[in-house]
């Protein structure tokens, strides 16, 4: 088959799934480039199913954290594996981002940060395979280290690259079939864990599941290759710190900016609330395997189901999907502290832990997609990367002062700090309800 027809039939598929009808919509996007719209929709949704699973099956809340424990690395090293993960990957985008400028086309600096993932992951499937105790833990948290910054390259490049590529009113419904298909794909996930619960499971079967998420970055980058993108604007070749710390002017500048990092910085709390969902069912229920894999696949159906009708209304009103995902997220804490304090019956139900946290899976959906849409749609051109580099910036540094909000667990009850949470969220809720309507 050739690229015309090729091109003609992704055009069918992609005019139906976005109910286009005489003609396609390319806002803010130029002409010549409307006519690769379908193939880089789904090259992008392909690539971001991919790299969306092979985060779940390296998730440092569960995998890593198992793994690190198993070869009995440290327990101060494990603490610092997930604030690593998280804001290792956004803190330098703001130096990042001065190189990427330069670059009039970017899907490449996302291929070599998919290929550095995939380096990193299979890296720590290594480690676990051939050594133990403090030497593991180190060379994990070095291997993780370079993941996040991997992460980071992909983040800032992955944003201008959907901004220059995809329409207006069509990114946010694309992202939403990205996190449905692999939602799908994480059931399959949970559903095998399950499956393997009374089989030897040891650390051969776990080295297995890194090097085969770390193949699916290979897979991504690929894809991602593929995508047809135009040369965009560059700028100067100033030093980049300097550039970094001018850039931070935008937050004193740019209102509708700052009050959007401000409104980003308190929906954290939707992610931040879901380790201890885990630890509530662990404390009241046990620590068997087979929670773990029925948290998965709660978290599973959730993106899967929700994601799709968060990204059609992200298209619509992406702070109004930020809004509801908070106050979603804020009610689902209230009430699980209702019920662990006062509710006895509800608090020793093997289900309600998993329906709690499928509830806040949805809601999390709606937060994610709620914030990308946002941001995408809010800056063009240059300041697009600008925008996401400063943002994740904040939000990592932010991650850092709140990575030790475990502690607090040693002063008060796990449902409280939920409940704590929970007040943030509707903070954040609030702030999003102000911001500015960006989709016209």
């Amino acid at each position: 088959m050739d690229k015309a027809r090729i091109y003609n039939r992704l055009g069918k598929i992609y005019d139906r799934i976005n109910n286009e009808e005489d003609a396609r919509v390319c806002k803010d996007i130029p002409d010549d480039v409307c006519r690769y719209t379908p193939l880089n929709y789904f090259l992008i949704i392909i690539s971001n199913t991919l790299t969306q699973l092979g985060d779940v099956l390296s998730n440092p809340k569960t995998v890593l954290a198992w793994l690190m424990n198993y070869v009995n690395a440290p327990i101060f090293l494990i603490s610092f594996i997930v604030p690593i993960r998280e804001s290792g990957s956004m803190l330098p985008q703001i130096v990042i981002a001065s190189y990427i400028r330069r670059m009039p086309v970017r899907k490449w600096v996302w291929v070599v940060g998919s290929l550095l993932q995939f380096v990193s992951i299979a890296g720590i499937g290594i480690v676990a395979l051939h050594f133990e105790g403090e030497k593991a833990g180190w060379l994990i948290i070095l291997l993780l280290i370079t993941f996040s910054l991997a992460r980071g390259l992909c983040s800032v490049a992955s944003k201008d690259v959907l901004g220059k590529t995809i329409p207006k009113t069509r990114r946010g419904r694309l992202k939403g079939y990205a996190s449905s298909f692999s939602g799908v794909l994480v059931i399959v996930a949970g559903l095998f864990m399950i499956f393997k619960t009374n089989s030897d499971t040891g650390i051969e079967f776990y080295g297995i599941v890194l090097f085969f998420a770390a193949s699916l970055w290979v897979l991504a980058a690929a894809v991602y290759s593929g995508i047809k993108e135009y040369s965009g604007e560059t700028a100067g070749g100033g030093n980049a710190l300097k550039e970094a710390f001018d850039r931070l002017n935008i937050l004193k500048k740019d209102k509708p900016f700052r009050n959007f990092v401000i409104s980003r910085s308190l929906l954290l709390s939707s992610a931040l609330t879901a380790p201890f969902y885990v630890v509530l069912a662990q404390n009241q229920l046990g620590t068997d395997i087979y929670i773990l894999g029925l948290f998965i696949i709660a978290n599973g159906i959730a993106s899967s189901v929700s994601a799709p009708f968060w990204g059609k209304m992200a298209d619509t009103s992406s702070k109004g999907v930020m809004v509801k995902a908070a106050i979603i997220t804020s009610a689902l804490g209230i009430l699980v502290f209702a019920v662990i304090s006062w509710v006895p019956f509800l608090r020793e139900s093997s289900w309600f832990y998993p329906f709690t946290f499928f509830i806040l899976g949805i809601a999390h959906s709606g937060v994610r997609l709620g914030r990308k849409t946002y941001i995408v749609d809010l800056a063009g051109g240059n300041k697009r990367t600008d925008y996401v580099a400063v943002s994740n910036t904040v939000i990592g540094v932010i991650l850092l002062i709140t990575g030790g909000i475990s502690a607090l667990v040693s002063l008060i009850s796990v449902e409280g700090i939920i409940l704590v949470l929970s007040f943030f969220g509707i903070a954040g809720a609030w702030t999003s309800s102000r911001l500015p309507d960006v989709e016209d």
